[in-house]
């Protein structure tokens, strides 16, 4: 009997393979797989290979393409015996395939389908050390974490990859089992070295745990979530048990109905008004909570509901104590106060809660909004204080219609809402500030809601109801009465509030100006002094204007700078901790007029910029602005040339026809007294200007002004010193009355003017105006322009 030889399997290889090209990811050595081939040639070079030793290749393709050539597959591929076939019925073939090693292509001897190839089987590189079987332990610790993490590995993956005995081997089908890329799979394929195969391995496991991990993060955080959902909507059907048990209402919007419901009933609504609320209510009550008309409808009902329908309280308050609390917060303005208090006292008699229309004018920063307070306070009612300066848009009264998104009520009827009350304090400030605009003109809406016959049923474009807003006081502010239009200033009481001389803002500054300052910048009550002479120079150097609120900005500069010298003292360096705060609010200071220039800088004013007649051809008059009064003079100068009149300092049309009128006049009075030739106006050109050039100026009251000037130039003489004069010249040279004395008196008292020139028919203004304003000063009522002459010359 011979000796037979048991061959391996690897070594009776043929070297002429037929090669079938793989599309999705290469087939590992040792790995019992199916194949789906479609194509005919492949088909059949199949069944020969079948009819012959059974082998045949798989090799990847590159890139996917209809009719592969062995240039489109990747070099390195596996051999395969096939085990088993089925033909399919669509004439397609499932091959059940058994690969068994790696091998190279040599030669090719047919490039296109059937694709046939010599080939060179490849060695694995085998390294007998301890660091392959640790990285075998590595391997198939690693893979057991991740199949015990991932369901899709079964159990009979597990069990073949403990029985492989080759460290190869268990690196080929971790690789073929790994949810990576393709052409990195390709890539462990070709490596022949089994320890590098095992640490590329390696490193794909790796990112596969990281990958993992972070799936179950992912997944523990999407459970916990969805957990809570049902555990918040299990909870919320248990309490709609409850609330259905106990009879409670189960749903918001039941509840908002509800609310609602309950709400407008205790106003006991009738007519029109009811009506429109019960149809809104049923309307709500049959809405789909997601529609867009549900939180409409729920907005509209929600304002009719906050709004105060019922009749307000009777009115209770204590003159005297209204009395006190207008001195307490304001000092000066006496008229005003008494106008205010005789205003409360005829209320209080009639019994009567109709509002009314206060309109206070003044100058910025006298006092206007701060005294709508105090109104407020004074008659212990609810404030709301809205500005209309800039307003463009009728909406922002009469509020916008519910068709428009986002529409909302007027500010009217929001101030309703916020103070809760029918009959509180309004404040309307900066009214003649309002624009016109083709969206409407707010002016005109106001009207309705201060026409006294009109108010009582008030129709908001939101609420589209008739609401009494008649109970309402309003208090509108406006620095001048010339942007007003004339309906509304016939329906408002009008308050004037002239300007402070500079007495009372020394007393404002002692009384209320410090004490804030000092509160607001940090320091002490009495921290920071100051002696009447000192608080008299700022107001004459730094803030001489009709208001106070410059001369508050220096005193807030003063304690500003004062805070910073505190911290930069030597001893507060040297000072630690609580010591150092301390130290600071012990400091005191009184500034001294010294001190004023080392704090504000360089006076604003001086006595140089005190306007003075001291050249001929020269007068001062007094003007009154939107921001109080001021004094101006007047500068007229001859040169030889031909006849005219030359104006400059943008004048308006008004105050151009003075000029005129004051020139014909004084050329009839110096012809009439012969106080020069006839011709001489025919050989001069006389220019008339008035100071500031950039400031417009208009109105007629500066005519006997004009006229002083052209007749002080004409004669070569200077008028009277500490004269300053206003009223309006006629023709025939009559002193016609003005406006604004009030104003036009502090301004001049402010520039140390003695002597006030008035037209004649203004003395009966004289009774309005301060007695403390008018110390000092001599009043000269004048009925034609020839007193004015015997006054100033």
């Amino acid at each position: 009997m011979s000796d037979q030889t048991i061959i391996p399997l690897d070594k009776t290889l043929s070297n002429k393979l037929v090669l079938i090209p793989l599309l999705s990811r290469p087939i590992f050595p040792g790995i019992f797989s199916p194949l789906m081939i479609n194509s005919t040639e492949d088909i059949n070079a199949i069944e020969k290979a079948f009819s012959s030793d059974g082998l045949i290749g798989v090799v990847m393709l590159k890139n996917e393409t209809e009719s592969p050539t062995v240039s489109d597959l990747y070099s390195v591929g596996t051999v395969a015996r096939i085990v088993k076939k089925i033909n399919l019925p669509d004439g397609g073939l499932n091959v059940f395939i058994s690969t068994i090693k790696r091998f190279k292509i040599r030669k090719v001897i047919n490039d296109k389908e059937p694709m046939v190839a010599i080939v060179d089987y490849l060695e694995e590189e085998e390294d007998d050390t301890f660091e392959v079987k640790a990285l075998t332990r590595a391997l198939i610790s690693e893979m057991k974490e991740i199949s015990e993490n991932n369901p899709l590995f079964s159990e009979e993956m597990r069990v073949n990859m403990i029985n492989i005995d080759h460290p190869g081997k268990i690196a080929d089908f971790i690789t073929s089992i790994l949810n990576i890329d393709k052409k990195e799979q390709q890539g462990v394929l070709e490596i022949i070295n089994v320890r590098q195969r095992m640490e590329k391995v390696l490193v794909f496991i790796k990112k596969e745990q990281e990958l993992l991990r972070i799936q179950k993060k992912i997944q523990n955080e999407l459970n916990d979530r969805v957990e809570k959902n049902q555990r918040e909507y299990f909870l919320k059907e248990e309490l709609k048990s409850i609330k259905e048990e106990l009879g409670m209402t189960t749903d918001a919007k039941s509840s908002d109905y509800q609310k609602f419901k309950d709400k407008l009933d205790a106003f006991k609504f009738e007519g029109e008004i009811k009506e429109t609320v019960d149809s809104e209510l049923e309307k709500f009550a049959l809405m789909d909570p997601n529609s867009s008309e549900f939180i409409v409808s729920r907005n509209y009902l929600d304002t009719i509901a906050n709004l105060p329908w019922n009749e307000p309280v009777p009115e209770d308050y204590d003159l005297l104590k209204a009395k006190k609390i207008l001195e307490s917060d304001h000092y000066g303005l006496d008229d005003v106060k008494k106008r205010i208090i005789e205003y409360l006292a005829v209320r209080k008699l009639k019994k009567d809660n109709k509002g009314s229309i206060i309109l206070l004018v003044g100058p910025p920063g006298v006092g206007k909004t701060s005294l709508g307070r105090s109104i407020a306070r004074a008659m212990n009612k609810p404030f709301f204080r809205f500005s209309v300066g800039g307003m463009r848009d009728e909406a922002e009264i009469k509020g916008h219609r519910r068709t428009y998104i986002g529409a909302m009520p007027g500010k009217i009827i929001q101030g309703l809402k916020i103070v809760k009350s029918k009959a509180p304090v309004f404040m309307i400030d900066e009214i003649d500030k309002m624009g016109t605009s083709y969206q409407g003109d707010p002016s005109s809406a106001l009207l309705e809601v201060l026409d006294p016959e009109q108010n009582v049923s008030f129709r908001d474009h939101y609420l589209d109801l008739p609401f009494d807003v008649s109970n309402i006081l309003f208090v509108l502010t406006a620095n001048t009465l010339d942007g007003i239009p004339s309906p509304l200033l016939d329906r408002a009481e009008i308050i004037s509030l002239s300007g402070y001389i500079d007495q009372e803002k020394v007393e404002i500054a002692r009384k209320y100006l410090v004490p804030r300052s000092l509160e607001k910048n940090g320091l002490q009550k009495n921290q920071v002094t100051y002696s009447k002479g000192v608080l008299l120079e700022i107001a004459n150097s730094y803030a001489r204007e009709a208001g106070v609120r410059n001369f508050e900005k220096n005193l807030d500069k003063i304690h500003r700078k004062y805070a910073a010298e505190l911290f930069a003292s030597d001893d507060f360096k040297k000072a630690k901790g609580k010591e150092s705060s301390e130290l600071v609010l012990k400091q005191t200071k009184e500034i001294l007029p010294g001190d004023l220039k080392h704090y504000l800088g360089n006076p604003v004013f001086d006595e140089s910029e005190i306007k003075k007649a001291d050249k001929p051809g020269t007068a001062i008059g007094l003007a009154w602005t939107s921001m109080g009064g001021d004094t101006l003079i007047i500068e007229a100068v001859a040169n030889a040339g031909k006849e005219g009149l030359q104006l400059t300092g943008q004048l308006g049309d008004v105050m151009k026809e003075s000029a005129s009128i004051a020139l014909t006049w004084v050329r009839y009075y110096v012809v009439k007294n012969k106080i020069c030739k006839k011709n001489w106006f025919d050989d001069h050109l006389i220019h008339l200007h008035v100071p500031e050039g950039a400031t417009p100026k208009d109105g007629p009251s500066a005519g006997i002004t004009m006229a002083t000037a052209l007749l002080s130039l004409i004669r070569n003489k200077r008028i009277k010193p500490s004269f300053a004069m206003t009223g309006e010249l006629s023709l025939t040279g009559q002193v016609l009355p003005i406006g604004g004395l009030k104003e036009k008196t502090v301004a001049a008292k402010r520039n140390k003017i003695k002597h006030i020139i008035i037209p004649q028919q203004n003395v009966r203004d004289l009774d309005d105006i301060p007695e403390h304003v008018k110390k000092g000063l001599t009043f000269h009522p004048v009925s034609r322009m020839e007193e004015v002459v015997e006054l100033l010359f």
